[in-house]
């Protein structure tokens, strides 16, 4: 098969093939007497795997898997795809999570810092909530919190935004939320700029999770008839 016709099947150009192969992608070509790649089925099976791969896990992981399948690594790949399908997994238990945490978030309000005076110290702030600054920092490290610095001092000063954040954190905290999930629902919350924008994120958030668990599935057949390609090849 000419590296053309290997090209066009799956929508690449014989430059992306040659870069596919030099990186192990695939197997290496053989080569005719005038020195031109032939391909084989076997690259086809390789190609189509590797298309079917990306949109499950990603260019970089997708290139591991193939790589290490390739070169007869198969339990290596199996690792990079088991790892692929727990991300996924802790990706719909922080969903749920968040999800869960909605209600709460809207019993608090759509301010919960209304009417309180700010800017707060780290000091003045833990005594509003009845925490300590410690709690804040701790907060602030795991990304639940982002308050502004001083640019004379360098102390923390919490505006209104962030007083509401630390508000609605102590609340998903008494929840007994994670503070990785708080940190999420949040920064969240921070990039929709509201609770039905934050709903409207969660819901497209939830059908990128299922694009990626369909095409999973989908990838695992393609990987499944590569491996069956490379078996028949070395039998033969």
């Amino acid at each position: 098969m000419r590296p053309v016709d290997l090209a066009r099947r799956h929508g690449l150009s014989t430059q992306a093939v040659r870069n596919y192969e030099e990186a192990g992608i695939i197997p290496a070509a053989r080569r005719s007497r005038t020195g031109y790649r032939d391909y084989t089925a076997v690259h086809a099976a390789g190609l189509a795997a590797y298309t079917a791969l990306v949109p499950a896990f990603g260019h970089a992981t997708s290139r591991r898997i193939m790589q290490a399948v390739t070169s007869g690594r198969l339990d290596e790949a199996l690792e990079h795809i088991d790892a692929g399908h727990a991300l996924l997994s802790r990706d719909r238990g922080t969903l749920r999570a968040v999800e869960a945490s909605l209600p709460r978030l809207k019993a608090a309000g759509p301010d919960a810092a209304a009417g309180t005076r700010a800017p707060y110290s780290i000091g003045e702030l833990a005594r509003h909530l009845g925490i300590s600054p410690a709690t804040l920092r701790a907060w602030e490290r795991a990304g639940a919190l982002t308050p502004r610095r001083d640019p004379r001092t360098g102390h923390r000063r919490y505006l209104a935004a962030d007083v509401r954040d630390a508000e609605l954190a102590h609340l998903l905290r008494r929840g007994s939320q994670a503070l990785g999930t708080i940190a999420t629902v949040l920064g969240r919350l921070r990039d929709a700029g509201s609770l039905e924008a934050l709903a409207r994120t969660l819901e497209e958030w939830r059908h990128g999770l299922t694009s990626r668990g369909t095409a999973q599935l989908h990838a695992a057949g393609r990987l499944s008839a590569y491996l069956d390609v490379l078996g028949r090849s070395a039998g033969s």
